[in-house]
């Protein structure tokens, strides 16, 4: 059995469908009730990731565990959550385990916004199970951030409007995890970093959301302070500043295209023009 937690949200939902499909029997565990919407035969199991303790009942038989750990989780994490979960998990039987964790954890080890989840890397790494860490570039999903705006106005408002970066369609981190957790031995000990297929700026988003839609989306440049007063809203003040920070700065290393996403599926990454069609509705 395998546990995916994070089951509902942009990756953990495909995850869960693509595990199903595949034949593999799957917990699905989440913050909220269970949702009618996962396939059958998929068990639930509503656990608080903060509290190690509602996470072992889903473990009890599962032989891999999938972490993805929510903002509400890593505010609160450090080294001692991290490895009491895992503690958790090793001592339910579990053998593999697989970590969604972010570029930027390696790109940028002593940012303190990324600070948890360097701290869940470690963790992993030092628990004893065979282990696997996913590095994804940003989401193509982050665009959903614009949904309002562009539905009513038909305008995408952000900063670095010419700063591009390999952002990663969700549903290929859902392709590679289950990949590599229905074949865990030829992925131990690996890391890997999973991107787009190319870069895209934030004014090329808008033109390819435009696009989808079969009007023109107009790009309106935000400045810094602007943006970091709308992240604030809905995150906290490092992470805020992280996020600036590798939008409108990012390394060398953070514009590079990955191989990883090909090699592992063996077929292209999903562009975001792909992504935004498949989308459109949520922009109408």
């Amino acid at each position: 059995m395998i546990v995916v937690t994070g089951a509902t949200g942009n990756v953990g939902r495909p995850l869960v469908q693509a595990l199903a499909a595949a034949g593999e029997q799957v917990t699905a565990v989440s913050r909220r009730p269970s949702d009618a919407s996962l396939p059958v035969g998929v068990r639930h199991h509503r656990a608080d990731l903060t509290d190690a303790g509602s996470l072992r009942p889903a473990l009890d038989g599962a032989e891999a565990l999938f972490l993805l750990l929510s903002g509400e989780v890593l505010a609160g994490a450090d080294g001692r959550s991290a490895h009491a979960l895992l503690d958790a998990a090793k001592a339910a039987g579990v053998r593999r385990v697989v970590l969604l964790s972010s570029q930027v954890s390696g790109t940028r080890p002593g940012s303190v916004s990324h600070a948890p989840l360097v701290a869940y890397e470690e963790a992993v790494r030092e628990s004893g199970l065979d282990w696997t860490i996913l590095r994804p570039s940003g989401f193509h999903s982050n665009a959903f951030a614009w949904a309002e705006p562009v539905r009513t106005r038909r305008t995408v408002p952000a900063p670095f409007g010419d700063v591009a970066l390999p952002t990663v369609d969700p549903e290929d981190l859902a392709a590679v995890a289950a990949t590599v957790l229905r074949d865990g031995r030829a992925h131990a000990g690996r890391t890997y970093v999973l991107t787009g297929p190319a870069p895209v700026s934030p004014r090329e988003q808008a033109d390819a959301l435009g696009a989808a839609l079969g009007e023109p989306v107009h790009f309106v440049e935000l400045g810094r302070e602007a943006a970091r007063a709308h992240l604030l809203q809905f995150m906290p003040e490092p992470v805020a500043e992280g996020t600036l920070d590798v939008l409108g700065e990012p390394t060398d290393e953070e514009r590079l295209v990955g191989p990883d996403v090909e090699q592992l599926l063996g077929r292209p990454a999903g562009t975001f023009a792909d992504w935004a069609r498949r989308n459109a509705p949520a922009f109408r």
